[in-house]
């Protein structure tokens, strides 16, 4: 029997299928896999999890690197203490700093109360901090002291505050690169990267992409209100032959998408919803190039050949990279992008947001 069969067979009884012991982790944190690159990353995991280590994850965009963090927080002993996220890449450079150590009133135009920053409020707990490659250098410092000594100060104060906090980090750049280039402390990445985790991407990891679109339909399923009975044979192959530049933030994408547009009992992926290398991109197939170009050009390209591809919804195109549409309009002035017709601009929360589950996380204003 075809693994197309049986994803398609199983889907009803699945998720009450008890699951074995290599498939626990998986299933009680959300992760997905069960290739050998995927195995041998949940494995070391697991090794660190219980652990005070700090643990820098890397990977490229939307290959999970906060699901990873997350996982490690609830099974750490820290677990029943606040999980706080941080992404470094929506934040102003001006108020980074504020950010991750708060600030007093007054300490700057604008600081009219004193506010907390994103250490006090994971006092106890997991601090996660995303895209750790776009700190500024002044506060690669700061924050370097305060992995080393467990102390810093708010922005605008002369008390010294102390903290215990569990730092994990998360880049989809080369720090390597970015310290031969002077932009990133070598210091400040030894401390980080105590216990590296590398996250492979999707079109590393194939194999998985049956298990993750069945996955993923079972939760677009609950959302449109209509149950499927698998993915078809054809849309399996096409998803399982597709590169995922945008990794598995992308595939998300799609299997909810083509949900919503289904009416079949089975989930039909129509070929024109993966998107195919503009023709003035200079690509010819996904990932490659006829020319030599250099990485800004690149990210460009891709940023171009993302908007073309969502036809200009910027709300999926800052999905699929894995930021929020402020971060994208950033990198759209960036590389001197023009804006989608009609697209406006969203502002992000500035403070952290409570939950009940006491995590604290960067929201866009709806």
């Amino acid at each position: 029997m075809s693994n197309h069969t049986v994803l398609s067979a199983t889907f009803h009884h699945s998720s009450s299928m008890k699951p074995s012991a290599g498939d626990a982790f998986g299933d009680v944190d959300g992760i997905v896999g069960r290739t050998p690159a995927m195995r041998a990353t949940l494995d070391r995991l697991r090794r660190v999890a219980p652990t005070d280590a700090s643990v820098l994850i890397t990977g490229e965009t939307g290959t999970g690197k906060e699901l990873v963090a997350r996982a490690i927080h609830r099974r750490s002993r820290r677990a029943a203490r606040p999980f706080v996220a941080a992404n470094l890449a929506a934040v102003p450079e001006a108020l980074v700093a504020s950010e991750l150590f708060g600030h007093e009133r007054g300490a700057f135009t604008g600081a009219d109360r004193i506010r907390i920053g994103r250490f006090e409020a994971a006092d106890g707990g997991t601090l996660f901090l995303d895209e750790v490659g776009d700190l500024p250098p002044d506060v690669q410092v700061a924050l370097l002291r305060a992995l080393q000594e467990g102390e810093f100060q708010r922005v605008g104060a002369t008390v010294t505050r102390r903290v215990d906090v569990r730092v994990v980090a998360a880049t989809n750049r080369d720090l390597e690169d970015a310290i031969a280039d002077g932009r990133f402390r070598s210091d400040l990445f030894y401390r980080l990267s105590v216990f590296p985790i590398h996250l492979p991407p999707l079109r590393e990891r194939r194999d998985d992409i049956p298990r993750l679109a069945d996955h993923f339909l079972r939760k677009a399923a609950v959302r449109v209100g209509r149950p499927f009975t698998g993915i078809e044979p054809a849309s399996l192959a096409r998803l399982q032959a597709f590169d995922w530049p945008g990794n598995i933030r992308q595939l998300q994408n799609v299997v909810e998408y083509s949900a919503i547009l289904c009416d079949a009992e089975q989930l039909h992926v129509a070929p024109e919803v993966l998107p195919t290398p503009r023709a003035d991109s200079g690509a010819s197939g996904p990932g490659f190039f006829a020319d030599t170009p250099t990485l800004e050009e690149v990210k460009k390209r891709y940023i171009r050949h993302l908007l073309a591809a969502t036809q200009g919804n910027m709300s999926r195109a800052a999905a699929i990279l894995d930021v929020d549409r402020r971060s994208l309009y950033r990198m759209l002035d960036r590389y001197r992008i023009a804006p989608p017709r009609g697209a406006e601009r969203s502002e992000v929360v500035p403070f952290p947001s409570r939950q009940d589950d006491g995590h604290c996380e960067m929201r866009p204003v709806q």
